[in-house]
Order: C-alpha cells, then sequence, then structure tokens
C-alpha cells in the first residue's frame, strides 16, 4: 500500500472529533477505466473494458463516511454539512461525489418491530435539492457505479494516545497505530468486514487509524498536495443547509395535518414556499405563521442528563399556558418524546393539545425519522415556537423557521428548568444569501 501522506485521502469533520468520535472515514477512488491511482488502489469491480472505446474515463473520487453510533437524526445532519463543505474545497482540484451513509437504527429510534435499516436519504430529504449544491449519491447508486460493495480505503479517526503535548494545543493530523482495536476484522479472502451501514456484502480492502486534532481546515492540505486551508467555511455551511429540503411526501403530510387540525396553510401563514430552494429568499418577519403555538419538550435522556435546564412536566405546562394567553392563542402543537404516562399527565394538564400521531401503517412507511420531520416541518409554521435547551431537534426548527422567514422574536426561545428565573436564549442562526 502507498504512503497515504502522499496520496489524496480524505477524513472527516474534525471539530467534531472529540464530540462525535467518528467511527470510520470510507473512501473510494476509482476512474471510470478501472485504472490504478496514485499508486494506492485497484480496481475491485471494473476492467478496462468498462470504458466505450473513444471516451475519456471520468477520474471520479467517492467519499463516504460513518458517524459514531449513538449519535441522534439531526447531529448526523450536522455531519453532512461539514462533509459538504468539505468536498466543495475538494472539487476545486479533482472530481469528487459524496456518498450519502445509509440511515439505521437510532438510539431515538424506539418502534418496535419497525424494519429501519438500510434507510436511504431520499425517504427523508429531497435528493434533487441536494445535488444542486453539491454531487451525492445514494450508497446503492454508488455499488452500481463503482463496480461492487468495495471501499478501498477505510480510516479510523482516534484521538492522539499521548493528548496535548505539553497542555498545548495544537492542529495536527497523522497516520498512528490504532489506539483501540479497529471493528473490521480481516475474511478468508483478506477482505475487511464490519460495520458498513447494515450492507453485509460490503468490504473494505485496506484499514488504518488517523490521529487528528482541529478544525477541519487542517485536512486539506493533507488530502490534495499544495491546497489551501478549507475557505468560506461559515457562509458553505448555510448554503448546504438551505439545500437540505425535506422530502416533498413528508411535507404534505405535514401541511394536511396544519390544514385539518391546525386551521393553517401557507396563504393565510404567509409561508409559501419555493420547491427550489436556491430562488428562496423569504425576508425575516415577513411570515405570520398558524394560529397556534409550537412546543418541543424533549424529555427521557434529558431529564436527568439536563436537570437543571429542562422543566418538570408541571413547569413546563405553566410556561406554556402563559405564552397562550400572551400570543392570544387557543391551540398548541406538541412535540415530545415523553413516554405513555407523561403524555397522559399532558393530556390532562393541556385539553387543547394536538400532536401528530401516526398510525401504525403510517409509522412502517415514513419511519421514526420521517414522523421526526413531519413534527418539525409543523412547529416551523407555528405563530410562536419554545423547545428545549441544547437540543438538535429545536435547532433544527429555528433554522427552517428562519428560512421561512419569522420574527427570531417567536423563534429562538427555550425552555428553562424550574430553579432557573431566567435563562439563557438559543443563539440567532442568521441566514446569508
Amino acid at each position: 500500500m502507498a504512503d497515504l501522506k502522499k496520496t489524496p485521502v480524505l477524513s472527516s469533520i474534525l471539530e467534531y472529533l472529540n464530540l462525535l468520535l467518528l467511527v470510520s472515514f470510507l473512501m473510494q477512488i476509482r476512474t471510470a477505466s478501472g485504472e490504478i491511482l496514485d499508486n494506492m488502489v485497484f480496481n475491485a469491480g471494473q476492467s478496462a473494458s468498462s470504458t466505450p472505446a473513444g471516451e475519456v474515463a471520468r477520474d471520479v473520487r467517492y467519499l463516504l463516511y460513518d458517524v459514531n453510533p449513538p449519535e441522534g437524526f439531526n447531529l448526523r445532519r450536522d455531519v453532512y454539512i461539514r462533509m459538504a463543505s468539505l468536498v466543495k474545497t475538494l472539487r476545486k482540484h479533482q472530481d469528487w461525489v459524496l456518498v450519502l451513509p445509509p440511515w439505521g437504527r437510532l438510539y431515538h429510534w424506539q418502534s418496535p418491530d419497525i424494519d429501519q435499516v438500510r434507510i436511504p436519504w431520499g425517504e427523508f430529504f429531497s435528493i434533487t435539492s441536494l445535488q444542486a449544491n453539491v454531487p451525492v449519491m445514494e450508497y446503492e447508486e454508488f455499488i452500481a457505479e463503482s463496480g461492487g460493495p468495495f471501499i478501498e480505503q477505510v480510516l479510523v479517526l482516534q484521538n492522539y494516545a499521548e493528548g496535548w503535548t505539553e497542555g498545548k494545543w495544537e492542529e495536527k493530523v497523522d497516520l498512528r497505530s490504532c489506539i483501540e482495536k479497529p471493528s473490521y476484522s480481516k475474511d478468508k479472502q483478506g477482505y475487511y468486514r464490519g460495520w458498513f451501514w447494515g450492507y453485509e456484502e460490503t468490504r473494505g480492502v485496506n484499514v488504518s487509524c488517523l490521529s487528528a486534532q482541529g478544525q477541519a481546515s487542517i485536512i486539506a492540505p493533507y488530502l490534495l498536495e499544495n491546497t489551501t486551508a478549507v475557505q468560506n467555511g461559515e457562509q458553505w455551511d448555510r448554503i448546504t443547509r438551505r439545500s437540505m429540503v425535506f422530502s416533498k411526501h413528508l411535507r404534505i403530510i405535514g401541511d394536511e395535518f396544519r390544514a385539518k387540525y391546525l386551521n393553517s396553510t401557507d396563504e393565510k401563514d404567509q409561508t409559501l414556499y419555493n420547491e427550489d430552494w436556491t430562488r428562496m429568499k423569504a425576508k425575516p418577519g415577513s411570515a405570520k405563521g398558524g394560529a397556534y403555538l409550537a412546543v418541543h419538550l424533549r424529555r427521557k435522556d434529558f431529564i436527568w442528563g439536563h436537570r437543571d435546564d429542562v422543566p418538570s412536566l408541571k413547569g413546563a405546562v405553566k410556561k406554556i399556558r402563559s405564552l397562550m394567553k400572551k400570543q392570544k392563542l387557543d391551540r398548541v402543537f406538541v412535540a415530545t418524546d415523553a413516554d405513555e404516562e407523561e403524555l397522559e399527565q399532558l393530556k390532562r394538564m393541556l385539553p387543547n393539545m394536538v400532536r401528530y400521531e401516526p398510525t401504525w401503517e403510517d409509522l412502517e412507511l415514513l419511519k421514526d425519522g420521517g414522523v421526526a420531520i413531519i413534527d418539525q416541518w409543523i412547529c416551523a409554521h407555528a405563530r410562536y415556537f419554545i423547545g428545549t435547551s441544547v437540543s438538535t431537534f429545536s435547532f433544527r426548527i429555528h433554522e427552517e423557521r428562519e428560512i421561512l422567514g419569522f420574527d427570531p422574536k417567536t423563534t429562538y426561545n427555550r425552555f428553562c428548568g424550574d430553579d432557573e428565573q431566567e435563562c439563557e436564549q438559543p443563539t440567532h442562526w442568521k441566514i446569508v444569501y
């Protein structure tokens, strides 16, 4: 195997490394003709005859990535944004395509008897919208285009074993011995087997460990010789976020629910939506929103994980009633992961509460991820929204409302803990066009 320090390879979002501990980075380099690139890879599923006579082979490089299993649905959307920005930088020099990692069972996807593995991104997001920002493809498209389920190089991201040298922080990245045994093992044919999004037929050709600390920008020079650091990162992040349009069938379901149970339509609420996100430029304060309060009330692990800034049910209901009176609203839509016992308590304390409750058949079709998106879409169209502290579910609703053109005062709000007289409110995510 060639020296990776001299070979174009790709890591992932290093600013997330210490938080996410990204499990693996997967990269494939492939030409349409099946030729060897940079003395590093061989063709696992194609031959020179794959390219029709007279045509020039396309030098395509595929970036695949994975995320630490415990991380949730909405944080993984943040990971995608960073990866897309990194691919934009790489495409200044070479033809890179981002392969979308299939969705699988997540901690918050707890519906029993529902098959929730190998889910393509198109079930949740508009692929056409994503492609208007950066070239992307579903994993099964990658298998078909690249000639087989082979990953040429698996890089396992890890911290430095020695930690910070003399307590001094510095940005760096190096190939190192693996601190922990990688979760990939060789089969009888010499390929690496392990978790590849539920695709048991997928195998890796090489596995190495990469120690890294720092921002994503330190990776660019490592990936491509004579490449400057990542440029326009913050602006690119916002553009990529705008491109993450929910799948149309989920938006339609959310819109039908709004019209039926909340007397809310885009025309009345001044939330008209352009299917082409590049033409969506709503002015702040232009959206009126439906005549209801929207609430995201996070429970379960947040009750003990963030006990100081998450209210009790009684405290939350007190705040909800106060807001409904102040905003002159008589309906409240609640998105929550509360268990059945707490839901019954909420219904008794909030008789006007409205929730999206799919049938088992709907859930089997939409999956837990689709239901979560419908909840977010309905919350995004409310006259006023209040969420839960440090919840990425709430953060994503903030962003949708910003895109739709709501006044920030109606968007960036969160519950305080029962013992907090006042609490810091969410940071304003200001959209940039």
